[in-house]
């Protein structure tokens, strides 16, 4: 079985960032609002840079859609789904716009190059290194503080052939280990792991009909690999999704 102790220890890294001049100018966000949950999703390889900006709470969520200057809105409940009308009151919602219009408006020029720099600095702490600090011309900086946790140490594939994994648009966040005989076959799925919808705990099951002497190693020990190989890929955050998310909630004077 996986051993969840054989894992690279929790660690403070520290990053250096250009967020714009801060504090936000922005209006007052109700008190029930001070907690939410921030992420991105940027396009700047596109004709006109797009971003989607995700500002989500236990009871609802907000999505903004950034079109170079132009800024669209919508909303969910809070599994996602709903009509695109607010979950909230009519002046809980003005509020909640009217700080996410200013916060998408500070946001949307940083964007390119603070995407870039988080990137890279998930890169430096890869590399073992404490600290990353941008290159940039003379501005206003940011120090930010994460705690990121380690990966489970995990052994090379050590059976025949290779083995490469994809992601399984379902319920649970799948993935589908795929092996091949030889570098330049093609793949099978043998085996797919997924959390458990409510204990969230990592699951792994394999393929039926698999030929487990051709892959060089038992069903038990592929199904353990896996297991490994699933919690550091989804389970453990990933390190710039905790940067960015870090970044975001310092924008916003919410951290």
């Amino acid at each position: 079985m996986t051993d969840p102790t054989l894992r690279l220890p929790t660690s403070t890294f520290r990053v250096v960032l250009d967020l714009g001049v801060l504090p936000l100018v922005a209006p007052t966000l109700a008190d029930r609002f001070r907690q939410p949950e921030l992420g991105i999703d940027f396009d700047g390889e596109s004709e006109a840079d797009r971003a989607a900006i995700f500002i989500e709470f236990p009871d609802g969520q907000l999505h903004l859609e950034i079109v170079d200057a132009e800024v669209e809105y919508h909303f969910h409940d809070a599994l996602g789904e709903g009509d695109g009308s607010s979950p909230w009151d009519d002046e809980e919602t003005e509020n909640l716009i009217n700080w996410a219009m200013a916060f998408a408006a500070h946001l949307a020029p940083l964007l390119p190059d603070l995407v870039a720099d988080v990137e890279e600095a998930a890169d430096w702490f890869d590399q073992g290194l404490p600290i990353y600090a941008a290159q940039v011309e003379p501005v206003p900086l940011q120090l930010i503080e994460v705690q990121l946790e380690g990966d489970l140490l995990m052994l090379p594939w050590l059976g025949a052939g290779t083995v490469d994994h994809e992601h399984i648009d379902a319920p649970g966040d799948p993935i589908a280990l795929l092996w091949s005989a030889t570098e330049e076959g093609s793949t099978t799925p043998i085996a797919r792991a997924w959390s458990d919808g409510i204990t969230t705990t990592p699951l792994a099951e394999a393929e039926p009909g698999v030929n487990w002497d051709a892959v060089g190693l038992p069903e038990a020990e592929v199904l353990d690999w896996l297991s490994s190989l699933y919690i550091n890929d989804n389970v453990i955050p990933d390190p710039r999704v905790t940067i960015m998310q870090a970044a975001l909630l310092r924008i916003a004077g919410l951290a």
